[in-house]
């Protein structure tokens, strides 16, 4: 019956993967998601049924078009996949840690993950932070903040969530825009809400760590410019996600290396 389970929401998550690659997309641009066809990126053909199943679509196509046959984005079956994934393994979490609202709290977070991949990809490919799915988020943290029972008060969210968002405006007025974007800003202030303290702490230390390391490689390896602006939101939602699934380890082996 599990094994049923598990494959209904991986079948289940694809197709919501479907729907992401749409926002992703659509949401940077100013189109609304929920108008006009899904149309081929380089010949703009409106796109049959066929050629939207996910992930078999791409792969009966040869990850090309059906009309012009050129290459087809990797991100769609890409995105697909890790939400299947994604809601197979955050129903695995929740269900080992959840004895009241298990519902309610495996479909929050399958709301906020959900979020967190259509900004990671649109910071990664338009270096825009929707605000719609800043919304989404912070709904979305309240619902998940209230439905946790834990000893922690929402006004600790609340703050913890304004100190970051602090944080990171500091940031942005010091250095004019140029060092961090204001939508950075916003989604700083939404992850401490999620997180809380000290996770949201554990996650912004991940965040500045792989992104002055992948930056460092970068420009290494000569793809970036020292002065050029490299998006950030992926990193503080990858800090964020293990900061939430690992965080409270990560804290009890620096508080075991310290001693």
């Amino acid at each position: 019956m599990e094994v049923f389970t598990l494959l209904a929401l991986f079948t289940f998550g694809i197709v919501v993967g479907s729907f992401l690659n749409v926002l992703i997309d659509r949401l940077p641009q100013g189109e609304s998601p929920w108008r006009g066809r899904s149309h081929c990126d380089h010949c703009q053909k409106n796109l049959a049924m066929l050629d939207l199943i996910p992930v078999l679509s791409f792969i009966f196509l040869g990850g090309k078009c059906r009309y012009c046959h050129k290459a087809l984005s990797i991100q769609y079956p890409v995105i697909e996949l890790v939400t299947g994934l994604l809601f197979v393994f955050t129903f695995l979490y929740t269900s080992q840690i959840s004895t009241s609202n298990f519902e309610l709290r495996t479909l929050v977070l399958f709301i906020i993950f959900c979020s967190f991949l259509v900004i990671f990809m649109a910071d990664l490919k338009y270096q825009i932070i929707p605000d719609e799915m800043v919304i989404m988020l912070v709904l979305g943290s309240l619902i998940h903040n209230f439905s946790t029972n834990s000893n922690i008060s929402i006004y600790q969210y609340i703050v913890t969530g304004i100190g970051a968002g602090l944080f990171f405006l500091v940031i942005f007025i010091a250095t004019k825009g140029r060092g961090m974007g204001f939508g950075d800003v916003k989604l700083a202030l939404v992850l401490g809400l999620f997180l809380g303290f000290p996770q949201i702490i554990i996650a912004l230390y991940l965040a500045f760590l792989t992104g002055a390391g992948v930056s460092l490689i970068l420009i290494i390896l000569k793809k970036k410019k020292l002065k050029a602006r490299i998006a950030f939101g992926p990193f503080m939602l990858s800090g964020a996600v293990i900061s939430f699934f690992y965080g409270g380890r990560i804290l009890q082996w620096y508080l075991n290396f310290l001693r």
